[in-house]
């Protein structure tokens, strides 16, 4: 039987996205989270599971983060992308940053059953209006996915919070924690990323966000 976990925070996409797969799929065993942080609480209490069905924008996971985080963490884990978009150039950089696939929410639920049979075969798959037209990652992207693999995640939090303007104070509260934390946080981030400013830490945020659709 194989063990699929789906990882969305939209209630009714993932109770549509059962019912895709349990009627078409034999012998299949589904589990849901909502968030980047209950994603990694399962992977880490379930080592059995075959494939992890990935929303981009679920709290916590911030577009690439999510991703790069559980590439990293669990890298034998095949990771498909369930998105809203389909723009080349944003498929392109998350198969570039380790997705084993990508689908996008449009498809029927046939088609999205038999993409995922792809997946749990070892295949790789993408739409097929785009194969041919995905370029590869650049050397820069490569090395910033190294360095926020290192990022925790209440570090990649602090890290987009600095992005949207807010004060350390501002950021302690956001998060229920002291001032002193998040500035130890931010030493960390400056130290993982090889950066000396805030200035900095906002540029490197603003590479990971996937800004061409809205509906990721």
């Amino acid at each position: 039987m194989s063990k699929i976990l789906i990882a969305d925070d939209h209630p009714l996409f993932r109770e549509a996205l059962q019912g895709a797969l349990s009627g078409r799929l034999d012998s299949v065993s589904l589990l849901e989270s909502d968030s980047l942080e209950s994603t990694l609480q399962v992977l880490n209490s379930d080592d059995e599971i075959d494939l992890l069905l990935l929303d981009l924008r679920m709290p916590g996971s911030g577009d690439l983060y999510g991703l790069i985080r559980i590439r990293e963490d669990f890298p034998l884990l095949p990771v498909v992308i369930i998105s809203g978009s389909e723009e080349p150039a944003i498929i392109a950089r998350c198969m570039g940053f380790g997705a084993l696939g990508f689908i996008p929410k449009s498809l029927s639920s046939a088609d999205i059953a038999q993409a995922v049979e792809h997946a749990l075969s070892g295949d790789s798959w993408v739409p097929e209006s785009v194969r041919g037209q995905l370029q590869g990652l650049s050397e820069e992207d490569h090395d910033l996915a190294r360095r926020v693999a290192e990022l925790t995640p209440q570090q990649h939090r602090v890290m987009l919070l600095m992005h949207e303007g807010l004060l350390n104070k501002q950021i302690a509260y956001q998060l229920d924690i002291t001032e002193a934390t998040v500035k130890a946080h931010i030493t960390a981030i400056f130290r993982k990323l090889g950066i000396n400013n805030r200035t900095q830490a906002v540029l490197l945020a603003e590479k990971l966000q996937l800004r061409t659709d809205d509906s990721l």
